[in-house]
């Protein structure tokens, strides 16, 4: 369970355009939350 505690451990990842906290895993490259890629679709 070693691998397990690393992803638990990680902090929160912020959104670089709005500072809300990213909802998501943590091993994923997006750096902005769903709200502003969704109004950059836009």
């Amino acid at each position: 369970m070693l691998g397990l505690d690393f992803y638990r451990n990680l902090p929160v990842k912020i959104c670089v355009e709005c500072g809300c906290d990213i909802q998501e895993q943590h091993e994923s490259y997006l750096y902005e939350c769903e709200r502003c890629l969704n109004s950059r679709e836009e």
